[in-house]
This record gives C-alpha cells, structure tokens and sequence, in this order.
C-alpha cells in the first residue's frame, strides 16, 4: 500500500499507527525494511513524500493464563 505524504510534521511511526492502528508485531520494522533511506529525509517527512507499507495483518491474539488462587 502506498502513502503519500499530505501534511507537515508526519512522522513515519504516526503514518504507520493512521494506516494500521497500532504499532505491534514488527509493523515499523517491516515499513522500514520497504522504505530504505527513510531516516535520511528526517523525523518530520517532507510533504508530497510517498513511502511503501506493509499489507496489513490481523494481530496475533493474546493468551492470557487463569491463575487460581484457591483451588
């Protein structure tokens, strides 16, 4: 999925959180693995830049472990 910039001050991890809603999973590391030398335009990313993303991912459920305390 490709993003384009529109606004000043976006940083990469906010576009990544408006696409996805979330930050978990590796879900920057694999945008930054399809964007190499991202870093290098800066923490704020210039308007009209485009960047790639991941295609998204349902998030791995989480279990959670029943203690008993009295049994």
């Amino acid at each position: 999925m490709r993003v384009q910039i529109t606004r000043e001050n976006m940083t990469f991890d906010l576009i990544v959180w408006q696409a996805f809603g979330r930050q978990d999973s590796g879900v920057i590391e694999q945008a930054l693995a399809l964007n190499p030398g991202i870093a290098a335009l800066g923490a704020f990313l210039p308007v009209g830049t485009t960047i790639e993303l991941p295609e998204p991912q349902a998030p791995k459920p989480t279990l959670l472990e029943t203690v008993t305390l009295w049994s």
